[in-house]
């Protein structure tokens, strides 16, 4: 029997992909979940266990939240990225990781091929098979759904008659849960004016009365909240859950997918979207003008690159030594206050701030020149404006 890592999910399609290549096509079936900050304890129990109920030899969970972080995710920070200006590229970026961290396990156990359960109308067939056939191109890669083109009645049909009977009623909205948001998807978000109600995002409104919070970033990094310092990744899990409660990060996403189509996506990402705010607003403070400008054409390129696939193009590599050097001043503290779906961002306090008032204050006085310097330099300033004036007046 030829060995074969699946990446397995728990869901009707690599359930299905488990049953039929261990019963029909006669691998020996590894499933392997990658948590990126969706799993919890109990749900890895249950996934475990219905893999090996559905014939697989072994069930490996790679716990890769803090590879997550540190590979993506810090990189998603510092370059402010929001695709189309509004989603923080929750499920995508995963994606990427996940992929690598299979792939290494198929090559630690000598796997000859690698399955996944993605159908061929959607990103995530692009995203796994690229990292497959970039790291690993002597694995074949085999993907059941995409190639019968199965609907899940089909599926569902198949599981029954082998005996495997669990509940798989479709539910009425997808949830997809991580470190860095949680997708929502449902009818609505296969049209194009119908928003989702209340009721389909997973966290509701808990909390109405105003919260201030601190958020300390050290480079770049979320480093501690209203003063109690820990990881960024235990930062980021502790801001999502208290902002949460006050149904903060909501919106619809309208994209443009690999294959070409347009697509929308409810989410839920509220931790995310107050540190990517906050973070861009000490680095108002911080950098120069062409600092931030540069830094916004990186952070759009690296997010495009990395929802499509091309995490593994050498020229990620580069963007993100980029955006790590801008970081080395960003520095500070960030208050923050959240209200019921929504947040004001305050200020900042850092020792980089270049709101120096040694220098002069905006529109009220000036410390470091004089009104004859500031004559001659717009004098000098408008000279192009003038001759150009000058030359085209009658035209």
């Amino acid at each position: 029997m030829e060995k074969l890592v699946i990446a397995y999910s728990g869901g009707l399609d690599t359930s299905y992909c488990a049953k039929y290549l261990s019963q029909e096509e006669g691998f020996e079936v590894h499933a392997v979940s990658v948590n990126t900050g969706g799993f919890s304890k109990v749900e890895i129990e249950e996934i475990e266990e219905k893999a090996l109920a559905l014939g697989a030899t072994t069930y490996t969970s790679i716990d890769a939240v803090a590879t997550f972080y540190g590979k993506v995710v810090k990189y998603l920070i510092f370059g402010n990225v929001l695709r189309n200006n509004t989603y923080p590229l929750s499920v995508s970026a995963e994606r990427i990781v996940q992929a690598i961290e299979i792939v290494n396990h198929a090559k630690k156990i000598g796997a000859k091929y690698i399955a996944h359960g993605s159908t061929g109308a959607g990103n995530d067939q692009v995203r796994f098979d690229m990292i497959f056939q970039i790291l690993a191109p002597e694995i074949k890669i085999i993907t059941p759904i995409r190639d019968k083109k199965l609907a899940r009645e089909e599926e569902i049909d198949y599981l029954q008659q082998n005996g495997i009977d669990y509940s798989w009623e479709k539910a009425k909205y997808s949830i997809n849960r991580g470190l860095w948001g949680t997708s929502v998807g449902g009818d609505e978000t296969l049209t194009s004016h119908l928003s989702l109600p209340e009721s389909a995002y997973p966290s509701q409104l808990e909390k109405e009365l105003p919260k201030e919070l601190k958020l300390s970033f050290k480079n770049g990094e979320l480093v501690a909240l209203d003063g109690e310092e820990d990881t960024p990744v235990a930062n980021i899990e502790k801001l999502s859950a208290i902002a949460s409660k006050y149904a903060i990060g909501r919106d619809i996403h309208v994209g443009d997918t690999i294959i070409g189509i347009k697509g929308r996506v409810g989410f839920e990402a509220a931790g995310p979207l107050i540190i990517i705010k906050a973070h861009h607003l000490l680095e108002k403070h911080t950098l120069s003008k062409w600092q931030q400008y540069q830094k916004e054409q990186m952070g759009n390129f690296y997010g495009m690159l990395l929802h499509e696939g091309n995490y593994l193009d050498e020229v990620m590599r580069n963007i993100e030594a980029f955006l790590t050097d801008t970081q080395k001043h960003v520095s500070g503290d960030v208050f923050v206050t959240l209200h019921p779906y929504r947040f004001e961002l305050n200020g900042i306090t850092s020792p980089h701030d270049l709101m120096n008032a040694s220098f002069g204050s905006y529109g009220e006085i000036n410390k470091g020149w004089t009104a004859d310097d500031a004559k001659g330099f717009i004098k000098i300033l408008s000279n192009s404006g003038k001759i150009a004036n000058h030359v085209n007046q009658d035209s």
